[in-house]
C-alpha cells in the first residue's frame, strides 16, 4: 500500500480562500502538498473529489451522545459507537461530555475514555473530555439533573483532577463560591473553563474571564441575559459574552437552540474567529425521533425527540439537541447567510485554536493530520477521512 494519499478534483476549503479544482496531497497521516490542478504522484493511492468540496474535518467541542448512545452509558463500547455515528456527518474530532452524576459514574466514564481512546480506530478521534457540571446554578440547570448540582468543592474536584490526565475542559457557573478559585485552578493545570448554567451578573462573568473562565457553554442556553434586582437592571452573562471581545462563545447552530435572528447576530457581533459550532448531541442524533433517555441508561432523564430536538416529557425546557454537525454548518449557510468559509472556520479553526490543538488540526495546511471531509453543495456528506485513513464513504456505507 502506498505512503500517499491523493484527493483531487476539488475545490479546496483553507482558511481565507477556496482554491478551485485543487488537489491535497497526504502522508504518513498528515498534509504534505496543497495545490491547484493535478499533482503527478505514481503509485499513490488516488480519491477523486468529483468537483466536491475538499474541508477540514468538523471539531466538536460539545457533544453528550449520538447514533444510540450516551457517553455515559457506562460502557467503553458506546464511546467507540458514538465516533462512528458522528464521522458520518463530517465531524473528525470531538470532545466527549458528562452531565451531572454521581461521582462514581463520573469515574466510570473517565475510565471508559481511556479504553476507548486506545481502540478508537472507525470513528472521530477523542480530544479530551469535558465535564460539564456538577457545579450549576439551579435555577439555569436546564436538563441538568438536580440532584447532583452543587458548589465547587475543592477536596472533590482535586479528586477528580487526580484522578483522571484526560480533562480538557470543564464548564461551571462562576458566580457559586468557590467558583472563581476552581476556575484558576483549573487554568494552571491547562484546562479551559467555561461559563455555563448560569445566573452570572455581568461583573460576575468579567470576573470569572479574569480568572480563566474564557468561553461561554451553549450561548444562550441556560444563561442569564439581562435582569432585573430590585428594580435595577443588570447585564448578564450574554451580554459579557458580547462586550467581552477574547471571551470565545460555541453555539447550537440546529435552527431551534437558536433562530435565525440569534444566529445572524452573534456572527455579526463575535465573528467566526470567536464563535465554535457544536452540536451538544444527546443520544438521539442519527436515529429516528421519539422517547429516548438523557445522560445514562440506569439513572439518565427521559426525555422525547420531536421536532428535530430533544425536550423534557412536559416541554419545559429543551433537552440537548439531536443535531448531527452537517446540519450546523447548512444552517449557518442557509438560515445565517454566513459565507462557507467562515463557516468552516466556525466547524474546525476556531474549536481547533480554543481546545489548544490548533498546531494539530483545524485547516488545511501542510504539516497538519489530514482530516479531511468531503462534501457538496448542500453539504452532504461524501468522505471522511482521519489522518489519511478513510473512515466513512457515503457510496459504500
Amino acid at each position: 500500500m502506498s505512503n500517499y494519499l491523493k484527493i483531487y478534483n476539488g475545490d479546496i476549503i483553507t482558511p481565507y480562500t477556496i482554491i478551485k479544482s485543487g488537489t491535497v496531497l497526504i502522508r504518513d497521516g498528515k498534509i504534505i502538498a496543497i495545490e491547484k490542478g493535478d499533482i503527478a504522484v505514481p503509485d499513490s493511492e488516488v480519491i477523486d473529489a468529483k468537483g466536491n468540496y475538499i474541508s477540514p474535518g468538523f471539531i466538536d467541542i460539545h457533544v453528550h451522545g449520538g447514533g444510540g448512545h450516551d457517553f455515559m452509558d457506562g460502557t467503553a463500547d458506546a464511546f467507540l459507537k458514538i465516533t462512528e455515528a458522528h464521522a458520518k456527518y463530517g465531524t473528525t474530532a470531538l470532545s466527549p461530555t458528562t452531565l451531572t452524576s454521581e461521582k462514581e459514574d463520573l469515574f466510570k466514564t473517565l475510565d471508559n475514555y481511556e479504553i476507548a481512546h486506545k481502540n478508537n480506530l472507525k470513528g472521530a478521534q477523542f480530544i479530551g473530555m469535558h465535564l460539564e457540571g456538577p457545579y450549576f446554578a439551579l435555577s439555569q440547570r436546564g436538563a441538568q439533573d438536580p440532584r447532583y448540582i452543587r458548589n465547587p468543592d475543592p477536596v472533590e474536584y482535586e479528586e477528580i483532577l487526580n484522578y483522571s490526565a484526560s480533562i480538557a475542559r470543564w464548564s461551571a457557573a462562576p458566580e457559586l463560591k468557590g467558583a472563581i478559585e476552581f476556575g484558576r485552578r483549573l487554568k494552571s493545570k491547562g484546562i479551559l473553563a467555561a461559563i455555563a448554567h448560569t445566573d452570572a451578573i455581568y461583573e460576575e462573568a468579567l470576573e470569572a474571564f479574569e480568572n480563566g473562565y474564557s468561553l461561554a457553554t451553549h450561548f444562550y442556553s441556560s444563561m442569564s441575559g439581562v435582569t432585573r434586582r430590585d428594580a435595577y437592571r443588570y447585564a448578564g452573562v450574554v451580554e459579557a459574552g458580547y462586550l467581552i471581545d477574547a471571551m470565545d462563545v460555541e453555539i447550537i447552530a440546529d435552527g431551534i437552540h437558536l433562530p435565525a435572528p440569534l444566529l445572524k447576530l452573534i456572527y455579526k457581533i463575535k465573528g467566526p474567529d470567536r464563535t465554535a459550532l457544536i452540536t451538544d448531541a444527546m443520544r438521539g442524533a442519527g436515529i429516528p425521533e421519539g422517547e429516548s433517555i438523557l445522560g445514562s441508561l440506569k439513572n439518565g432523564l427521559k426525555v422525547i425527540i420531536e421536532g428535530g430536538v430533544a425536550k423534557l416529557p412536559d416541554k419545559s425546557s429543551f433537552a440537548g439537541s439531536v443535531a448531527t454537525f452537517d446540519r450546523l454548518v447548512r444552517n449557518m449557510i442557509t438560515m445565517a447567510d454566513v459565507p462557507l468559509i467562515e463557516t468552516i472556520r466556525m466547524a474546525a479553526t476556531t474549536p481547533a485554536r480554543i481546545m489548544g490543538i490548533e498546531n494539530k488540526k483545524g485547516s488545511l495546511t501542510l504539516g497538519k493530520d489530514a482530516d479531511i471531509v468531503i462534501f457538496d453543495k448542500d453539504i452532504n456528506i461524501q468522505r471522511t477521512i482521519i489522518q489519511g485513513r478513510e473512515i466513512f464513504n457515503s457510496q459504500t456505507s
